[in-house]
C-alpha cells in the first residue's frame, strides 16, 4: 500500500449520521444502504460517483456520516446532516481487501504517520471515500476505499 500526504480542497456534503460505541461498529455498512434510498431526496448533488464517510474517532465512541457531495448546502432533507469539510492535509491510503483487515490498514498508516513525523489533528474529520465503481466488490466483502487521516503538524 502506497502512503502519501495530500491536500483535498473543502468539501461539501449531505447525508446521514450515527454515533455508537466501538461494538456497535457492524451497523455502520447498513447506513450505506439506507443513504443509497435517500439520494433521490438530496438536492445539489455533484456528478461524482462517490460516497464519503467523514468520521469522529473518540476513546469510548464514534460518530460515522455517509453523505453525498453537494456543490451547496442550501436545502438539507429532514433526518439529513450538510457540512463543509475544509481543506485539509491528509495522510491517504488505500485499503483493499476483507473488513477484518480494515484494522491492519489504519495501523499501517498509523506507523507511517508516526515514522514520518507527522501528527494526527483530532479536531478534524477522517474521511473514507468510496467509489461508485468498486461498489459490487465492497457489497460482496472484497472492499476497496481511500482512507484519509488529517494532520497538523509535520516534525521531522
Amino acid at each position: 500500500m502506497a502512503i502519501q500526504v495530500i491536500e483535498k480542497e473543502e468539501m461539501n456534503v449531505v447525508g446521514i449520521s450515527w454515533n455508537g460505541t466501538y461494538a456497535q461498529m457492524e451497523k455502520i455498512p447498513s447506513l450505506f444502504t439506507k443513504l443509497r434510498g435517500l439520494l433521490k431526496e438530496v438536492p445539489n448533488q455533484k456528478k461524482e460517483d462517490v460516497l464519503i464517510a467523514p468520521f469522529h474517532i473518540r476513546e469510548t465512541e464514534i460518530t460515522y456520516y455517509v453523505t453525498t457531495p453537494v456543490d451547496v448546502i442550501d436545502e438539507i432533507p429532514d433526518g439529513m446532516v450538510g457540512f463543509t469539510i475544509p481543506r485539509k492535509n491528509y495522510v491517504f491510503g488505500v485499503h483493499k481487501g476483507r473488513i477484518e483487515d480494515v484494522e491492519n490498514t489504519y495501523h499501517r498508516m498509523y506507523q507511517w504517520m508516526n515514522e514520518y513525523g507527522y501528527d494526527q489533528d483530532h479536531q478534524a474529520l477522517c474521511l473514507e471515500i468510496y467509489k461508485e465503481e468498486h461498489k459490487l466488490q465492497n457489497l460482496t466483502g472484497d472492499l476497496h476505499f481511500e482512507i484519509y487521516l488529517p494532520v497538523k503538524v509535520y516534525e521531522k
